[in-house]
């Protein structure tokens, strides 16, 4: 089962708490629950050539796991979005062939309008006699970011989305945030060899999540801050984390959940919790990135702004308004020698053309060694004609 620790950290400001939940090892959970899985694939024209070949690579996969209990519906999106069946149909044999003959067909072509497929398949409603997973594989190459986020919020129910970033260069922010928002998790699949390595572990852990429908109680006798607010699914190789401040030095914090079909609490208690150092700048950083999930959600940005620099400051963070400067008096170059100032050779990212990024480079160079080679061969001419000329 589930195990749960506690570690605490006391500062001048309050006492902080680093809550892990911890699932069993991978392969030790048997417990197995209907599944209703959708499958959005990106085939705009940002994903031609390689991303197109390992998006299709992961989704045939992703089909091949199914198993008849399991419901399923492939969306794809360009310009327009089209979805398989129009509804979750049963992964039968019948329904699984269609679905694969439907992603050896896709290709990549037109623009990225990701909104409409992520409402065909976020319906906002509670599913309690399945687990309702989306999956959602593509590059990230959206602009408007914010719109998709609040979309994803407002509509996701009790679904968890789930983003495989899918080429070298996927917009990792976006697809990180959305499953953040999504209770979900992501993974970047940047080379088509790890396709069936990363899908299979992606695959594995969902087909078995060690805990679901999360919730903690604190003790009500105290001051809170706690995040992440919204806490998503436990799954195996994968431990959940939460941080917290709060001004009591006793009291009991309770965790309930879902195991399978079965209830699951542990109880631990605040004051026996293991003294560690650095839980505050756990805290920390989970309350600055809270901070900026707000100002996405359309809060106002000025009081977010200077939180953040508060608890940047009070905890020595780097953050978007705050940096750390370190100053070396030691002399490292005697105040006599002169400075020399030279340009640093640099290399492109791989795959990258000189020509394609700056230009062919113009051709200005004059044929100077030639011109050299001849004037040479002219003085060494006119000294033999000089001395012959004297010899008659």
């Amino acid at each position: 089962a589930p195990q749960a620790a506690v570690f605490t950290e006391q500062r001048d400001d309050g006492r902080y708490h680093l809550l892990m939940i911890l699932p069993p090892p991978a392969g030790a959970s048997s417990v197995t629950l209907p599944r209703e899985t959708i499958f959005i694939i990106d085939t705009s024209g940002s994903m031609a050539g390689t991303s197109m070949d390992q998006a299709k690579q992961a989704l045939a996969m992703a089909l091949e796991r199914l198993r008849p209990m399991d419901r399923f519906d492939v969306i794809e999106f360009n310009s327009r979005t089209r979805t398989l069946f129009g509804g979750a149909r049963y992964a039968s044999v019948d329904n699984l062939q269609r679905a694969q003959r439907f992603v050896a067909a896709l290709h990549a072509d037109g623009g990225t309008e990701m909104a409409p497929a992520l409402r065909a398949a976020l319906d906002g409603r509670a599913h309690h006699e399945v687990l309702r997973q989306v999956i959602f594989l593509t590059d990230g190459s959206v602009g408007n970011e914010d719109v998709l986020f609040e979309l994803i919020q407002n509509r996701l129910g009790d679904s968890r989305l789930f983003t495989v970033g899918i080429g070298s260069a996927p917009n990792s922010y976006f697809m990180k945030k959305a499953a953040e928002f999504g209770h979900g998790t992501f993974t970047a699949i940047g080379d088509v060899k790890d396709v069936q390595a990363r899908m299979s572990a992606l695959f594995e852990k969902l087909e078995q999540p060690a805990l679901t429908g999360i919730d903690i109680t604190w003790p009500t006798d105290t001051t809170l801050e706690f995040w992440p607010r919204k806490l998503p699914d436990l799954y195996a190789g994968e431990p959940l984390i939460i941080s917290a401040r709060t001004t009591a030095a006793t009291g009991e914090v309770s965790i309930r959940g879902t195991r399978g079909q079965q209830p699951w609490h542990a109880t631990l208690p605040l004051h026996g919790g293991t003294a560690a150092s650095g839980v505050s700048v756990v805290w920390a950083r989970a309350k600055i990135e809270a901070l900026h999930d707000q100002a996405l959600a359309g809060l106002d940005a000025a009081p977010l702004r200077q939180q953040v620099i508060d608890v940047a400051l009070r905890h020595h963070l780097v953050s978007k308004y705050t940096s750390l400067v370190a100053v070396d008096v030691t002399p490292s170059r005697p105040d006599t020698d002169p400075l020399h100032t030279q340009a640093m050779p640099v290399n492109l990212p791989a795959g990258m053309v000189y020509s394609k990024v700056f230009g062919a480079l113009p051709q200005t160079a004059t044929p100077a060694p030639l011109l050299l080679l001849v004037g040479g061969l002219l003085l060494l001419v006119g000294r033999v004609l000089r001395l012959r000329a004297k010899t008659v």
